[in-house]
């Protein structure tokens, strides 16, 4: 980067001897710590981390998700569809993490499912949640102790904006409990959080 820049993701990906779409959640995530800089129709080059902020990589190094995470808003999976949209807007929440009658983690509701099923149907206060929502195993979760940068990952890969945060390793059981909630609207705030701070010692 420091011979070439200013390089297009094509350019990398060529002296590379790879396609650009498998660099493509790599480069979005050297751009989000700031390792790189992006500018549409010019290309790639070097960021502010890579120019003498050190101390923000090493943050973002030792960052965990708890060091992040927020509070999930749960929703009993017996909860009717135009109940648990009325708490999606109530609480501002991005989606709903879902719990069975013992608090186990069982499922994840975005307001995309539940308007699909809410618009346009008067049987939306009959039919319950756990109709709308995407079920475990299938939901892609971190756990507390891992890694800030495995979360912004799995985000990436998968084109997601947030993930439950979960106490197990088995998300196939269903003795999982859910215990955050990290998005890309945490992982901003904190990072605004952390270059003010950066900016007080400077």
């Amino acid at each position: 980067m420091k011979l070439h820049a200013p390089i297009t993701g094509d350019g990398i990906a060529e002296m590379m001897g790879i396609s650009k779409p498998t660099l493509r959640a790599d480069l979005s995530l050297l751009v989000m710590l700031r390792l790189l800089e992006a500018k549409p129709k010019v290309g790639y080059f070097l960021g502010d981390a890579s120019t003498g902020r050190e101390s923000a990589f090493k943050r973002w190094q030792g960052a965990l998700v708890q060091d992040v995470q927020g509070m999930p808003i749960n929703v009993a999976e017996t909860v009717s569809v135009h109940d648990a949209v009325i708490t999606l807007f109530m609480g501002n929440a991005e989606a709903l993490t879902v719990v069975d009658e013992q608090q186990h983690f069982v499922g994840v509701v975005t307001p995309k499912d539940l308007l699909k099923i809410a618009l346009g149907n008067p049987n939306a206060s009959m039919i319950p949640v756990s109709m709308a929502m995407n079920r475990l195993p299938s939901i892609v979760t971190v756990r507390s102790d891992q890694p800030l940068l495995d979360a912004v990952n799995k985000m990436l890969i998968h084109e997601m904006d947030g993930l439950p945060v979960v106490s197990g390793s088995d998300v196939s059981s269903r003795r999982v409990e859910v215990t955050g909630w990290i998005s890309k609207t945490n992982i901003i705030r904190w990072m605004t959080e952390s270059e003010l701070e950066l900016q007080r010692q400077d």
